[in-house]
């Protein structure tokens, strides 16, 4: 199969190469994924775990990438809960191959059933940001009707879920961002947005919840605006400075196949749109990874082209 590798952590994307690997075998609760499409981080390449296995053995080559949207096409002895044939997305395990490839490996619990009205590009920039979101906002901050959430980077890939999660949820939601993203954050659904070059955070108000990924500066000064009895979560750094009556905690995301398929739900009820950005062949994965090239919402890698 066909599949992007890098082999030397200090090269960065331009390490990146599309070439030949052997097919993945399924391990015992496994299923092989036909990758339709994919999603990445950018950071990705500096994780420990993209270059050693859970025992900290080397693995390289490594593919990166985490997200995926495909067709199951093959069985690991003692699956259940899927079958050949079937759609699917998901998350991959951190410390394995990853889904910029054409076929991978994938623990069956860390996929959910996906409908056939949400195409594969949507369904692969759901994931990561999905489910960091949903348990931002619902497992770690308990958010619920009538509460306020407070989330930054609201115009960016988990903020925008974040948004319109909190938004459904009957929540008032108080987006931070630069001033180009007031628009997108109110339309999202918003109730008032906070420049954070040119407004005051501290006039924002307090909240329920506060969604952090920005870290830094902007992670210390949200302790204050957190309400007694409410949480900071952030997911860019463990906090240094804490709510005084409230709690802080920094996550790492999970994969979940129920939230999983309340996402998906959402996103067939016109409820919850991740903001894909540019969609790239497999062949232009590397590239994608190069910063300044970045573009604004989720980069995604489209593998196989989906049948019309």
């Amino acid at each position: 199969m066909q599949a992007i590798t890098v082999q030397d952590r200090t090269a960065g994307p331009t390490g990146m190469s599309l070439t030949d690997m052997p097919h993945p075998q399924a391990a015992e609760n496994d299923v092989i994924v036909r990758v339709h499409a994919a999603g990445f981080t950018p950071g990705e390449l500096d994780w420990p775990a993209t270059w050693t296995d859970r025992a900290g053995r080397d693995r390289t080559p490594t593919i990166p990438g985490h997200e995926l949207s495909g067709v199951v096409a093959e069985l690991g002895y003692g699956t259940t809960g899927l079958a050949i044939g079937q759609r699917v997305f998901g998350l991959t395990d951190w410390a394995r191959n990853g889904t910029l490839a054409e076929y991978t490996a994938v623990e069956a619990r860390n996929l959910a059933p996906l409908p056939a009205d949400i195409d594969h590009v949507t369904a692969a920039a759901l994931p990561i940001s999905g489910l960091t979101a949903w348990q931002a906002l619902f497992h770690h901050g308990h958010l619920t009707t009538g509460q306020t959430a407070l989330i930054h980077g609201a115009a960016g890939g988990v903020g925008s879920i974040a948004v319109q999660l909190a938004r459904e949820t009957g929540a008032r939601v108080i987006a931070t961002g630069r001033a180009a993203d007031r628009d997108k954050a109110l339309t999202l659904g918003a109730d008032t947005f906070i420049d954070l070059h040119n407004d005051r955070l501290e006039d924002a108000g307090e909240a329920d919840v506060v969604l952090d990924v920005i870290g830094g500066d902007i992670l210390d000064r949200s302790a204050a605006l957190v309400r007694p009895g409410g949480t900071l979560v952030s997911i860019a750094a463990p906090p240094r400075t804490h709510p005084t009556n409230g709690r802080a905690i920094f996550f790492v995301v999970e994969p979940d196949r129920a939230q999983l398929t309340e996402l998906a739900t959402r996103a067939r009820q016109g409820l919850l749109t991740p903001f894909v950005g540019a969609v790239r062949p497999l062949a232009e994965a590397p590239a994608a990874f190069t910063p300044g090239r970045r573009v604004p919402g989720k980069t995604i890698i489209r593998v196989t082209q989906d049948p019309a």
